[in-house]
């Protein structure tokens, strides 16, 4: 099942994406409400129940592609984990070691944003870099997770773009300033559930496109912690809650390791794709001074 963040008419809504087209399924049944996370929240059977009732949806409650727009997938996610250095080659341009354990960092709700909504280029800087990211969605909540049943935490996989100001990165040891910039951060733009997926999205070509341009490629096997290894390691510190989202990191060919670094600027447009979950597109513009 592909579950979306959508208004319709300007409406917050769920939406099931099926072959017949988005179904409404807020509209199909109001005690699904608008929100993801409170969805999650209600357990498995509530998303069993919500596809089996979208696959016999009638035909009044499918959305031609004109009425309705995507919101960020989880706009209030009450954690946003990333990883840092999570694929060799990334960590080698980037001229770090290897990990030995998971690097973690927080994204803030405000720096999130929708498929097709514009990246931002900050007033004070030009060093807006794109990273294509898995990210994972925690479905019930777990604290110290076995490894071997980790997977079963999984809600779903979804496409982020972890939109990074380098210098204000670079500042100091904490990336924390410049991973949070208001506007940097899509995310979606639907959630795939496990059944679609190969066992924890392992094997799964993961791009970016910039302008069409192909500038990183790399598969999900490439990642040196896995999503199994990542679930149990974070839930021995904390417990993990429907609606948290994991970004599992980003391959090598980002922009600021490129000679002479490519940079985003107003009028590029990026293009997160992983394979058989879909392509999170974004065009870039720059901040009103």
């Amino acid at each position: 099942m592909r579950i979306a963040s959508i208004l319709v008419r300007d409406t917050p809504a769920l939406g099931v994406k099926t072959d017949r087209g988005m179904v409404d399924v807020t509209a199909l049944d109001a005690t699904v409400g608008s929100s993801l996370r409170a969805l999650l929240e209600r357990g498995p059977e509530a998303l069993a129940s919500l596809a089996r009732r979208a696959a016999e949806a009638p035909e009044r409650f499918l959305l031609a592609p004109s009425a309705f727009r995507y919101r960020t997938l989880l706009p209030e996610p009450g954690k946003f984990l990333c990883l840092g250095l999570n694929y060799v080659a990334h960590a080698s341009e980037a001229t770090y070691e290897t990990p030995r354990h998971p690097v973690v960092f927080t994204r803030l709700p405000s720096s999130l944003l929708a498929h097709e909504e514009p990246l931002v280029v900050p007033t004070c800087s030009e060093q807006l870099d794109y990273e294509a990211e898995l990210a994972v969605v925690v479905g019930r909540a777990g604290r110290n997770i076995p490894k071997a049943r980790a997977l079963e935490w999984v809600a779903g996989y979804t496409l982020f773009n972890d939109g990074s100001i380098r210098d204000y990165q670079k500042r100091t040891h904490q990336w924390t300033i410049g991973k949070n910039f208001d506007g940097t951060g899509p995310l979606g733009p639907e959630l795939v559930t496990p059944d679609e997926l190969p066992e924890g999205a392992r094997d799964l070509r993961i791009q970016m496109r910039v302008n069409g341009e192909l500038l990183q490629d790399a598969t999900t096997s490439d990642m040196i912690f896995d999503v199994a290894t990542v679930l149990a390691d974070l839930s021995e510190a904390m417990t993990l809650q429907p609606g948290d989202v994991i970004a599992m990191g980003t391959p090598s060919g980002v922009g600021a390791a490129r000679k002479p670094p490519r940079f985003l600027r107003a009028g590029d447009v990026c293009e997160v794709s992983v394979e058989r979950i879909g392509v999170l597109r974004n065009p870039v513009v720059s901040a009103a001074k």
